[in-house]
């Protein structure tokens, strides 16, 4: 059977540490999609983790990670991350890296820094990891496969064509020093001797283990509203962000996915710039981040302090629909104990009209919060382990989030650790 362990919002929802938790009863987890641009935050009996490129289950000896083909594969950075889990304890990972994935190159990082650096304050906030110029490379078709780091001939001929390309726009538009085909040969025969025995035919691979009844995990990165086709464009990721992507990303059969995990936080946040409706501001914003995920609400890659805000149930709703959702797990719910009162955004006011369904993103620029306000519970809840335990006001909360989504919350986390989950 296949699950996705996807996003509703912006990412951040506390993706990781459900995979980790569902990775008990999994065989294989993939991660198809994104690359090393954002990270998931795990707290294990091992420790704190943060995991760019490796899929959350690399902690249970039982499973198998597999980086897809729909991955940005970053392979120093996935080398660099396997290192420094195994240092802190951790079994050494069975990993398998698709034939048909991409690689990140040291120049996708330069240019993504360089046009950032370009584009000033109108800058898409990227985190400099080379995602969107890696993207756009493997659809202009100018990207390195791994498959191609096994034809040395084919790979000589092709670092030169690249190299030209890359050099006109590196000398006249962002006059900096040109790449040099020989060291990009080098470079990717250093990947070469990293990654060869990990490569596989990954959808081989999988139709093997449907045909076995394994259970496979699909993990994905960021959240609906991220995504290029249905996001909040252009403030977007460069790779679908979608359930419906992990059938290619991973490359099974569409029909095989029987659950969708929706990812959701009881509060929002986001990395990065592009609408947020229900954003808040200054102290009230502050309090919540320092209060926060585990440690506050800092991305997992970048340190970057979050943006804040209310629940929003118009981007909810959205990101749920568009994910197929078919269970909700709700999120980091133990934050909010602290308010005597929790606003909650029900609706988009536009141009003086109220709407419920997700805008486009110019109409979004425009909207404004209709907020209502629940009462809080104003205790801890962390440690509670069944629904009828929590504080009536608390699942309250849940059940007005829940109808006014219209997608069941399924399981709701309240705290940090593996174990930390209420199952309803």
């Amino acid at each position: 059977m296949v699950k996705a362990v996807v996003g509703a919002n912006w990412g951040d929802e506390g993706k990781g540490k459900i995979t980790d938790m569902l990775g008990k009863e999994a065989d294989i987890i993939v991660r198809f999609q994104g690359g090393a641009n954002a990270g998931h935050t795990i707290v294990n009996n091992y420790g704190k983790f943060a995991l760019h490129t490796l899929p959350s289950g690399v902690f249970y000896g039982h499973t198998t990670s597999v980086i897809g083909n729909g991955v940005a594969l970053d392979i120093p950075r996935l080398f660099e991350e396997v290192q420094s889990i195994v240092e802190k304890g951790v079994p050494m990972p069975k990993i398998l890296v698709s034939d048909r994935a991409q690689m990140v190159m040291s120049y996708h990082k330069l240019l993504d820094a360089y046009e950032e650096e370009r584009l000033g304050g109108k800058s898409f906030g990227s985190t400099k990891s080379g995602i969107a110029p890696f993207y756009s490379d493997k659809y202009a078709k100018t990207g390195f496969q791994v498959s191609e780091l096994f034809d040395e001939v084919l790979l000589k001929e092709k670092v030169k064509r690249v190299a030209e390309q890359k050099n006109v726009i590196l000398e006249h538009l962002y006059h900096k020093p040109l790449l040099r085909p020989e060291e990009l040969f080098q470079e990717l025969m250093e990947y070469k001797e990293k990654v060869a025995p990990f490569v596989c035919d990954v959808s081989l691979f999988l139709y093997q283990a449907l045909k076995e009844g394994k259970n496979i995990l699909l993990e994905g990165q960021l959240g609906s509203l991220k995504d290029p086709d249905h996001g909040i464009y252009p403030m977007v990721t460069s790779s679908s962000t979608l359930a419906a992507y992990g059938a290619i990303g991973a490359g099974i059969p569409p029909y095989e996915i029987k659950q969708i995990i929706t990812v959701c936080k009881a509060y929002s946040s986001a990395v990065g710039a592009g609408a947020f409706v229900s954003e808040i501001f200054g102290e009230e914003a502050e309090e919540l981040r320092r209060r926060g995920g585990d440690g506050g609400e800092y991305g997992a890659t970048t340190g970057r302090p979050r943006r804040m805000g209310w629940f929003d149930c118009v981007a909810s709703r959205y990101g749920c629909r568009m994910q197929g959702t078919t269970d909700v797990a709700f999120t980091v719910l133990d934050v909010l104990g602290y308010l005597k009162e929790i606003p909650v955004c029900v609706g988009y006011e536009i141009d003086g009209e109220v709407v419920k369904d997700f805008p486009v993103t110019w109409r979004l620029e425009k909207a404004k919060p209709v907020l209502q306000v629940l009462p809080g519970w104003e205790c801890d809840i962390r440690g509670i382990r069944t629904y009828e335990e929590l504080p009536e006001n608390c699942r309250k909360y849940i059940e007005f989030i829940e109808e006014q989504i219209g997608y069941p919350i399924t399981m709701v986390s309240n705290g940090p650790g593996r174990e930390d989950i209420i199952y309803r």
